[in-house]
């Protein structure tokens, strides 16, 4: 597998990162639908995730100037304590481990970066096993399955959390 990298969007990601956010494959268990055009994507990269405090390219080798093939986000919640971790790969990317050492590297540096916050979590869909893998590869626990818990796409659905603590080992 090639060399995983975490680093900050630019706008310039906008056309690489089309790629995958319109691939309806891929957001199949997202709450927001795939992109038609790269207009209102370069908006949300302006308006979210420029000035989110940890939202993460997903790029191979390459380093700074490499494309990214997906994203990872580590977002603060009301509660300072807590952080809700979210992540999306290209489907050519899928099944090669890029989501674990993805996430693994996201936990390495987040808790750092996040004043204050102890606890990261995942939500995902009971039917998303490939994430759920990638989740518990990186070392995330199952805490509990969510009956009802959310409308995703217009059905109601189920839902798993998954919990890090700063305290746990870290996954080489």
């Amino acid at each position: 597998m090639e060399t995983v990298t975490l680093r900050r969007f630019e706008l310039a990601d906008a056309d690489a990162m089309m790629a995958w956010a319109s691939d309806p494959e891929v957001t199949a268990f997202m709450t927001w639908e795939p992109y038609e055009s790269v207009e209102p994507l370069r908006a949300f990269i302006r308006e979210t995730v420029l000035p989110h405090p940890w939202f993460r390219a997903i790029c191979l080798a390459g380093g700074d100037g490499a494309p990214p093939v997906g994203a990872v986000s580590v977002t603060p919640t009301a509660d300072r304590c807590r952080a809700e971790v979210a992540i999306a790969v290209a489907r050519a990317h899928w099944g090669k481990g890029v989501a674990t050492v993805a996430l693994k590297r996201a936990l390495a540096t987040a808790f750092a970066d996040l004043d204050d916050v102890e606890r990261v979590e995942a939500l995902v869909d009971v039917d998303n096993a490939a994430s759920r893998r990638a989740l518990e590869k990186a070392g995330f626990q199952q805490e509990a399955v969510l009956r009802s818990y959310c409308v995703v796409k217009g059905r109601l659905r189920d839902m798993v959390i998954y919990s890090f603590i700063s305290t746990d080992p870290l996954v080489e």
